[in-house]
């Protein structure tokens, strides 16, 4: 590779001494245009319990539509934008003219590792064995995995229309009832999530810590360890949440959605 890069190798089993900035995790996404109950085409809604998540718009149009405790809100997305949204917030991507979006995630790892949650109906829900199987796809590709993601996304809106309908007439309880059973379905991997953290994004954290107080008392010793990496996408075209994903196996970093 030009300039010496080194490319990071997806199959090592060490964490990666140079992770992403901040410990991000990274993929790129083309939105789903298949229509829903709604009208409306696009990727299947969820949200994220401990993470930020940030979209870099790369082309096309279209929208996330958010629900809050505040509300419900749409907003557009079009090349050049960058939108994000911090734990808590519905979300989902809605497809207009070939939206084409960069993510980066907070906390590489933990979505990963189940922080994200669909809003499928409640009474799926309250049964952690039923979630997991309609959550989960069969197959990485083909006509298996594009059906199973279909039937997902569709019954993630199923449970997402009556939350936005409840915030557009000015009931957030039906949002504050998801939070909590979402809260409830996770709550046996957050010892896990506790894990990759420390592992990942506080341990940049305190790499960042360590190298200021060396330079306080001038030592320049992590300088000479200076490095340039580079990666590839381990996987195109995978049925992700929101649409077909390219994706990074970056050790340390980014690794593939469990089940996708």
């Amino acid at each position: 590779m030009a300039g010496g890069a080194r490319v990071v190798n997806a199959a090592r089993d060490e964490p990666s001494p140079a992770p992403l900035p901040g410990a991000v995790g990274l993929s790129h996404l083309e939105a789903y245009d298949w229509e829903a109950a709604d009208g409306v085409c696009g990727g299947s809604p969820h949200v994220h319990l401990v993470c930020t998540e940030a979209y870099v718009v790369t082309g096309g149009r279209g929208a996330v539509q958010t629900l809050t405790i505040d509300g419900y809100r749409e907003t557009d997305l079009v090349a050049g934008a960058v939108v994000w949204f911090t734990p808590g917030t519905v979300h989902r991507m809605v497809q207009r003219d070939g939206l084409k979006v960069t993510v980066l995630m907070q906390n590489s790892g933990l979505p990963e590792a189940g922080d994200a949650v669909f809003t499928f109906p409640p009474s799926v829900l309250a049964d952690p064995e039923r979630y997991a199987a309609a959550a989960s796809l069969p197959a990485k590709e083909g006509l298996v995995a594009e059906e199973a993601a279909r039937r997902r996304r569709d019954m993630a809106v199923e449970g997402y229309l009556p939350l936005r309908d409840a915030l557009r007439a000015g009931d957030a309880g039906p949002l504050v009832e998801f939070h909590r059973a979402a809260a409830r379905l996770v709550a046996p991997r957050v010892p896990d999530w506790a894990r990759l953290w420390r592992a990942g994004a506080l341990a940049a954290a305190e790499r960042t810590g360590a190298q200021l107080a060396a330079l306080g008392a001038g030592d320049v010793a992590h300088l000479a360890e200076a490095r340039v990496e580079a990666a590839m996408p381990t996987r195109r075209g995978g049925y992700g949440m929101c649409g077909r994903r390219a994706e990074y196996e970056i050790p340390g970093a980014t690794l593939p959605y469990h089940g996708e």
